[in-house]
């Protein structure tokens, strides 16, 4: 190994690659290969978790907000669903995740924070109210309370 994983991570991957591609397998940094493989997953949990929280807020937004619905709220909607989509339909293994209620837990939290700091309300659920289905289906929206 000529070049180290601390000091040049994108110069690492690619004699990595090199490594590994000409058969010297005995050269390979195992451990942080490893790592970084271990890390493509945890990014995609990242990614899923960030969208589902993007959603949440906006579906929050939605139900507490509605004289300030608009198309703009709506396009985010249909991204985030459509993107949490994608990646359930690529990486089949997360869909155990958006049913885990400790996931999903998080998830909410994650979502409350963001409709907090967007909205300055602070009257939201301590606990999700929607069942996943109707969180990622397309044409579902939350009823408008009436506190709006």
């Amino acid at each position: 190994m000529t070049v180290s994983y601390e000091h040049d991570i994108v110069a690492w991957a690619k004699e990595q690659a090199y490594l590994l591609r000409s058969g010297q397998l005995s050269a390979i940094d195992i451990e942080h290969i490893a790592e970084e493989i271990e890390d493509v997953g945890k990014s995609e949990q990242r990614e899923l978790a960030s969208r589902m929280a993007v959603l949440l807020a906006h579906l929050l937004k939605w139900q507490y907000q509605s004289a300030r619905q608009s198309s703009s709220w709506q396009r985010t909607l249909k991204e985030q669903r459509k993107a949490i989509a994608r990646r359930l339909t690529n990486t089949p293994s997360l869909k155990a995740s958006i049913h885990d209620q400790e996931w999903l837990a998080d998830a909410w939290g994650d979502g409350v924070s963001i409709a907090i700091n967007e909205t300055g309300m602070d009257c939201f659920p301590e606990h999700c109210p929607w069942t996943i289905d109707n969180i990622v289906s397309d044409d579902w929206l939350p009823p408008a309370t009436a506190n709006n």
